[in-house]
C-alpha cells in the first residue's frame, strides 16, 4: 500500500474508537438494576435539605473560625506533602529517564527499575496510603503528609521522566561535544529546557493535592474533610456547604496562583512577569517553611516520635498481617477469596466506565458555550447577547464541580441513593465533569480558527460551523482527555467505595475495620491490576487517535 493511501481502518480509527467507547459505556449501565428502589424513601426530602444548605450556608463566627483553621491545616498538609513529593519526583524522575547514563544496558535497567517504583507508588490512591499509614503509625500528621507525598511523587516523577526523554537531541549533543560531564549536561542542557514544564505541572498537581489533603481528613487526621464528615453525620448541611466553600476558595486560590506562575514562565522576556515569577518562587518557599513549622510547632509532629519501639512493633504486626504472618490460610491464598475479589474488581471497572461516560455526556453538552472564543463570537463570527451569560454559568459550574472532591460528592449522594455502584459513578462523574469540561473548553480556545472562519464566510450557520469545523478538529484531543481522565477515575474508584459506593473500596474499608489484613493485600493486588490495565488500554487507545 502506498504511503499516501491509508487503510479504511486508519481513516476511520477515531470513529471506531468512539463507537467502542459508546458500546462499553452501554455495557456498564447493565450493572445497575434501574428501578425506583435505587432512591431512599426520604431521598426527595434529603435533596431539598441539601439544596437548602447550599443556598444558605452557616455563617456563624464559630463555624467560620473552625473553617479557617481547618482550611489552613488542609493547605499545610498539601504544601508539606507536595514539597516531599517534588524532591522524590525530581530524583526518581531523572533516574527513570536514564539521561545520566550512556550505556544502553544500564540505561534500560535504570528506566525499568525506577519507572517500576514510580508506577507502584502512583498506582495506589493517596487515601489508601493514608489508611495504611494510620494503621501503622497512628494519627500522626506524617500519615497525611507521607500519604500525599508517595503517590504524587510517583505521578510527578513519571511525567518528569517523560519530559526529559522528549528534550530535543541537538542542544544535548552540542554540550557533550564540548566535554561537559553528565551532571553538567543535566543542569545546563536538560533542566533549563524542561524547567517551565516541570513547574507548570507541579502547580497543577498542587491544586489536586489540596483536594486530596481535604479527603485525608476522613481517616481522622483533621482538616476540612474531617469537619465535613462531622457535619454530615449530624445532618447539618448548612455547615457542610460552609466547609465545602472554604475548600473551593482554596482551590481557586491555587488555580489563580498557578495561572500566574505559568504566565511568568511563558513570557520570560517581560520584566514585570519575571518579577512576578520570582515573587511566586519566594512565596512558595515561605509557604513550605511556614507549613512545616506549623506541623512541628503546633501539631506536635516529629520524626523521632515515629521511631519508637511501640510504633515499630505495631508496624511489624500490621505489615506482617498483610503478608499473612500468623494465618493458616491467608486470603490471597484462597480460591474463594480470589473469586469474590475478582467480582468486586469487575464491579469497580463497571463503576469507572459509567463515571467517565456520565462525565463525558455532561461535558459534551456544556463545552460549546464554555469556550471563550465562542462566547465572544471570534471563532464562528456569530455574537449573541446571552453568550457571556452562558459562558459564566457553565464555567462557574465547572469550578464548583471539580473543586469538590469525589468523596464529598459520594457522601452527599449516598444520603439520596442507596449504596451501590450508581452513587459512586455519579460522584466520580460530578467531579470529573468540571475537569473534563475545562480541558475541552481550552482545546477549543487553542484551536486554529481559520478553517471555521472560512466556513462562516462561505455562509455556514453557527451550528454548521460547530459540527463541520470545530468538532472534527478537536475530537482527537477530546478522546485523549476522556482516556486520561478514565485512568484517574480508575485510581479513585476505591475511594468512593469507602462510603458505601460498592466495589473494591467498600470491601477494603470493611476488611480494615475487622482487622482482616491479608484481605487488604488481595484487594490491593486486584486494585493495582485494574490500574495497570487502565494504563495499558488508555495508552494503546491514545496512540490510535494520534
Amino acid at each position: 500500500m502506498s504511503k499516501g493511501i491509508k487503510s479504511p481502518f486508519a481513516r476511520h480509527k477515531r470513529l471506531t474508537l468512539t463507537a467502542i467507547l459508546f458500546i462499553v459505556f452501554a455495557w456498564s449501565l447493565f450493572s445497575v438494576k434501574w428501578s425506583p428502589e435505587l432512591i431512599h424513601a426520604g431521598g426527595g426530602v434529603m435533596i431539598i435539605e441539601i439544596l437548602k444548605g447550599l443556598v444558605s450556608p452557616s455563617l456563624s463566627p464559630d463555624i467560620l473560625a473552625i473553617g479557617l483553621k481547618a482550611s489552613w491545616l488542609t493547605l499545610a498538609y498539601a504544601t508539606a506533602g507536595m514539597a516531599l513529593a517534588f524532591i522524590y519526583a525530581f530524583v526518581a524522575g531523572i533516574l527513570a529517564s536514564g539521561v545520566l547514563l550512556n550505556g544502553r544496558g544500564s540505561k534500560f535497567f535504570s528506566k525499568l527499575f525506577f519507572r517500576g517504583i514510580l508506577g507502584f507508588t502512583r498506582s495506589i490512591h493517596e487515601l489508601v496510603w493514608a489508611w495504611l499509614f494510620v494503621a501503622a503509625i497512628g494519627l500522626s500528621p506524617f500519615a497525611a503528609i507521607f500519604a500525599l507525598a508517595i503517590p504524587y511523587g510517583g505521578i510527578l516523577g513519571r511525567i518528569f521522566a517523560d519530559m526529559l526523554n522528549d528534550v530535543p537531541e541537538q542542544p544535548i549533543v552540542a554540550l557533550k561535544t564540548t566535554g561537559a560531564s553528565r551532571l553538567q549536561v543535566l543542569f545546563y542542557g536538560y533542566l533549563p529546557l524542561v524547567r517551565a514544564d516541570f513547574v507548570s505541572y507541579t502547580m497543577y498537581r498542587y491544586e489536586c493535592a489540596i483536594r486530596s489533603s481535604a479527603i485525608m481528613s476522613f481517616v481522622g487526621l483533621g482538616g476540612l474533610g474531617y469537619q465535613i464528615q462531622l457535619s454530615l453525620a449530624d445532618l447539618k448541611y448548612n455547615e457542610v456547604w460552609t466547609y465545602v466553600f472554604f475548600l473551593i476558595v482554596l482551590v481557586i486560590f491555587v488555580d489563580g496562583w498557578s495561572s500566574l506562575v505559568r504566565g511568568a514562565l511563558l513570557e520570560k522576556g517581560k520584566k514585570r512577569i519575571l518579577v512576578s515569577g520570582r515573587s511566586s518562587a519566594l512565596f512558595a518557599l515561605l509557604l513550605i517553611f511556614i507549613s512545616w513549622g506549623y506541623i512541628y510547632a503546633w501539631e506536635g509532629a516529629s520524626l523521632s516520635s515515629l521511631l519508637t519501639n511501640e510504633n515499630a512493633e505495631y508496624a511489624v504486626k500490621f505489615f506482617g498481617g498483610m503478608l499473612g504472618v500468623g494465618e493458616e490460610a491467608p486470603a490471597f491464598a484462597q480460591a474463594s477469596s480470589w473469586d469474590n475479589a475478582l467480582k468486586l474488581t469487575l464491579e469497580t471497572l463497571e463503576m469507572s466506565i459509567m463515571a467517565i461516560g456520565f462525565a463525558t455526556i455532561a461535558a459534551f453538552l456544556t463545552v460549546i458555550p464554555a469556550a471563550r472564543n465562542i462566547a465572544d463570537g471570534s471563532l464562528t463570527a456569530s455574537k449573541n447577547w446571552y453568550n457571556w451569560i452562558l459562558f459564566g454559568l457553565v464555567r462557574l459550574s465547572y469550578i464548583f464541580s471539580r473543586a469538590v472532591p469525589e468523596l464529598v460528592w459520594a457522601m452527599l449522594i449516598v444520603f439520596i441513593l442507596k449504596p451501590g455502584l450508581l452513587p459512586g459513578a455519579i460522584a466520580l462523574a460530578l467531579h470529573n465533569f468540571g475537569i473534563l469540561g475545562k480541558l475541552w473548553a481550552e482545546v477549543i480556545e487553542d484551536m486554529d480558527a481559520r478553517p471555521v472562519r472560512n466556513l462562516a464566510s462561505a455562509g455556514a450557520t453557527k451550528w454548521q460551523c460547530l459540527f463541520y469545523g470545530v468538532l472534527p478538529s478537536v475530537m482527537p484531543k477530546f478522546l485523549t482527555y476522556i482516556l486520561y481522565r478514565w485512568e484517574v477515575i480508575m485510581r479513585t474508584t476505591i475511594v468512593v467505595g469507602f462510603v458505601g459506593a460498592g466495589g473494591l473500596g467498600q470491601q477494603f474499608k470493611l476488611s480494615m475495620s475487622f482487622f482482616h489484613y491479608s484481605d487488604l493485600t488481595l484487594l490491593l493486588l486486584c486494585y493495582m491490576l485494574l490500574v495497570v490495565l487502565a494504563d495499558l488500554v488508555s495508552e494503546t487507545a491514545r496512540k490510535s487517535v494520534k
